[in-house]
């Protein structure tokens, strides 16, 4: 019995993923797990250092690790890497002057060996803004047609008004769980 069966049959029993969410700092990463939650998005402060917050979703339990995207945080993003089991990748689609900034630090991500086979959910966020790049603009930027070797969608969003975020996180959960469940 190898090493990934036995990992395999661990979280098996636990049903339990271990989710990374990322995206520079204002992209709507603690909105979006407050309203996926249900909770009052009113109120957000930016995040410093991390937090994690659990809740069931589609009968598994959700551990998602939010990381402040402050530049001065961004290098130590790569120390929560570890046992990831999907990405939620959130880009302010309202901000096109830091769209290159964006793609160098998902760049930067995609290249972390360990983080390699681990479902990326790209949130396509704050369509409710007027002027926001399309997933189709997030896609060419992103390169995210060169990326073959990975399970990948974006998802268009708003965090503030709830719009496109089950959706995203229904695939999510269903990706990995493919990957990662075996089911009687």
């Amino acid at each position: 019995m190898g090493l990934l069966t036995v990992l395999r049959d661990v979280k098996e029993k636990e049903k339990e993923m271990r989710i990374l969410i990322l995206g520079l700092d204002n992209a709507g990463k603690t909105t979006t797990i407050k309203r996926i939650k249900g909770e009052d998005v009113d109120k957000i402060s930016p995040t410093v250092g991390f937090t994690i917050t659990s809740f069931d979703f589609l009968s598994f339990k959700l551990n998602i690790w939010d990381v402040g995207g402050q530049r001065t945080i961004r290098s130590y993003w790569r120390n929560y890497y570890e046992k990831t089991d999907g990405i939620i990748w959130v880009v302010d689609c309202s901000d096109r002057r830091r769209i290159e900034s964006c793609q160098k630090e998902f760049f930067e991500l995609l290249a972390a060996e360990k983080l390699e086979g681990a479902s990326l959910l790209v949130l396509a966020n704050k369509q409710d803004i007027a002027g926001a790049m399309t997933p189709k603009e997030v896609v060419k930027h992103l390169k995210l047609d060169d990326v073959k070797r990975r399970h990948w969608r974006v998802q268009k969003a708003s965090a503030m008004t709830g719009f496109g975020l089950k959706e995203g996180f229904d695939w999510l959960v269903d990706d990995i769980s493919k990957r990662i469940f075996i089911y009687d």
